[in-house]
């Protein structure tokens, strides 16, 4: 049987930064004009009121300070409130698959690896920019690799950890040679900015990773795949219900109910003990324990989360160098985020070093894979 290795991964960063002060600036603005406008409504009982936003609430909310995104000039208008795109052709390359372009040529190349080197390509995002073609036989065109097959994937924030999964049992099997795995998360496009409650959990980014045999690998900074493990329980309270039924339903596109909403104090009880016995379970049945690990890289949607899993997992608080932070800059990324991590934070370890990549997240939906440093 083959060994399989995660032999590099790339970065796509957003081009549009928002920080807590901007965003707080638009929602207030946003939430004055709204009690002004609903007034008598509001007296009457027929709707609620709009509380302000504060950078204080936000920080303790959930660690997050910034985060990137592709539009910033719509999400910032009081009158907007959400991301401006203009429409591009049929012939034109799409939004997503141009982040995965830019995420996948710094892959490759770390890899050591072209176009003509791939012969797979999965898209797995927590939403997708159409339902077909697949994003990620675009992808593979603009790339251009003439050889093999793509195909997208969702499995919401874990969906990138799922397909690694796909990927490494494909070249394991042989039905590909190399592998590579796209996230591009538009996570701006399906927040309601206008909830307090969730209007600065995400931001926007794409990474990408090349998963290939080890006795191919060009790689200095490879990691061998030595397992993986996912889960699936089902919940209502992560949900975004838009979708080509929406239409029919007769429903505002604009309905709340059309965008990202959860039960944010319901998932922090239970994903959290759910993920740490998950990760235990995965590393005992590899012969590990959760000391053994050198480094976890875990999905990065509210810090609180990951100190809380850290604390299960190794019965005292997890350092930074132990479980690294990265959406203090970059936000709730979706499947990303913990890309993002191993990405940022995996060069400086050593040699039979072990890591846990693991992500959670609607589903509910856990993911993780266990890798040794080559």
């Amino acid at each position: 049987m083959h060994r399989i290795v995660i032999s590099a991964t790339g970065l796509y960063t957003a081009p549009h930064t928002i920080s807590n002060e901007e965003l707080v600036a638009a929602y207030n603005s946003y939430a004055r004009l709204f009690n002004e406008t609903n007034a008598n409504r509001i007296a009457a009982g027929e709707v609620v009121s709009c509380a302000e936003s504060s950078v204080d609430f936000i920080e303790k909310a959930s660690g997050i300070t910034r985060r990137y995104v592709m539009d910033k000039a719509g999400v910032l208008d009081p009158l907007r409130m959400r991301p401006k795109f203009e429409p591009r052709g049929n012939e034109e390359l799409s939004l997503q698959a141009e982040m995965a372009i830019a995420a996948s040529g710094e892959a490759l190349a770390a890899a050591g690896r072209t176009g003509s080197d791939v012969d797979a390509v999965i898209c797995a995002a927590s939403n997708m920019q159409r339902p077909y073609p697949a994003m990620a036989v675009e992808i593979q065109r603009a790339l251009g690799i003439s050889q093999g097959y793509g195909f997208d994937m969702n499995v919401a924030c874990s969906s990138a950890t799922f397909a690694l999964e796909l990927a490494v049992n494909a070249v394991r099997c042989e039905t590909a040679q190399r592998v590579l795995v796209v996230n591009p998360e538009i996570c701006s496009a399906h927040l309601a900015w206008q909830d307090r409650d969730c209007h600065f959990i995400f931001g926007d980014v794409c990474t990408a990773i090349v998963v290939e045999r080890l006795d191919t690998a060009r790689s200095t900074n490879a990691w061998e795949v030595l397992g993986s493990k996912l889960a699936t329980s089902f919940s209502n309270n992560i949900r975004n219900n838009a979708g080509f039924l929406s239409r029919c339903e007769d429903r505002d596109p604009t309905d709340r109910d059309q965008l990202f909403v959860q039960e944010g104090r319901k998932v922090f009880k239970e994903v959290c003990p759910m993920a740490a016995a998950h990760i235990t379970t995965h590393l005992a049945g590899l012969g590990l324990r959760p000391p053994d690990v050198r480094r976890f890289w875990l999905h990065q949607a509210n810090l609180a989360m990951n100190q809380l899993i850290g604390r299960r997992l190794l019965g005292r608080d997890a350092t930074a160098d132990e479980a690294p932070v990265i959406l203090d800059e970059f936000a709730n990324t979706a499947s990303a985020g913990s890309i993002i991590a191993f990405h940022r934070h995996s060069a400086d370890l050593m040699s039979g070093d072990v890591g846990v990549i693991c992500s959670f997240g609607a589903g509910y939906s856990i993911g993780s894979l266990v890798v040794g440093k080559r």
